[in-house]
């Protein structure tokens, strides 16, 4: 068993060491595998706190620190998914699938919250809306890509964005747009694969079936 661990241990820091060669900071880089260890450990609540009680007692307050307030970019961390994802299942017999992912929440403060279909339920609702990309071969899927939709109600509010925090310099976007924007992104990065699948809903929409 204690070898086991070892390995898987090794194995874990292996893989995660390209990931935090792209954190600026020695700190972030201390951090990191802290919280990704509480996201993949045991226990169902995964906010700040509990998490930190399992893996860093004591800590909360770094480990919020981290998560919440510690600036750092994601375009670097984005780039270094793909490559591990072309590493994993990329190649000509890879297929790339675009598909909305939804989270159910209620209120209205969360960003991109509003009433629309949500997939997880079968009907329209209170959530937050995502186009997801995943490249996938020979029944392995690995996530590339998560963007938030925001739906009219928020991108043509000026107020509601400001008071969450939404930067003026990300527009709204229809969920086809978002989508060849991603598409782009992770070709730019090196990912490769043969076809894109995606839900129908893209498939209406003719300038994304021509791109």
């Amino acid at each position: 068993m204690r070898a086991t661990t070892s390995h898987w241990r090794a194995a874990y820091e292996a893989w995660l060491a390209p990931f935090l060669a792209r954190l600026g900071r020695v700190e972030q880089r201390r951090w990191a595998p802290v919280y990704l260890q509480g996201l993949l450990g045991p226990g169902e609540r995964k906010s700040v706190e509990p998490m930190a009680a399992r893996v860093a007692p004591g800590d909360v307050q770094q480990l919020h620190h981290f998560i919440s307030t510690s600036p750092w970019r994601c375009e670097p961390l984005e780039e270094e998914l793909v490559r591990a994802a072309d590493r994993l299942v990329g190649g000509p017999e890879a297929v790339l699938i675009i598909d909305d992912t939804a989270l159910v929440k209620q209120g209205r403060h969360s960003v991109g919250v509003a009433r629309q279909y949500c997939g997880q339920l079968g009907k329209k609702a209170n959530c937050q809306a995502l186009v997801s990309l995943t490249l996938a071969r020979c029944e392995v899927p690995v996530c590339v890509g998560l963007r938030l939709f925001l739906p009219r109600a928020w991108a043509e509010d000026a107020g509601r964005r400001a008071r969450a925090g939404v930067p003026e310099a990300i527009p709204g976007r229809p969920k086809w747009r978002i989508a060849l924007d991603e598409i782009s992104r992770i070709q730019v990065a090196g990912a490769r694969f043969g076809a894109v699948l995606a839900d129908a809903e893209y498939g209406k929409v003719a300038d994304f079936r021509q791109k």
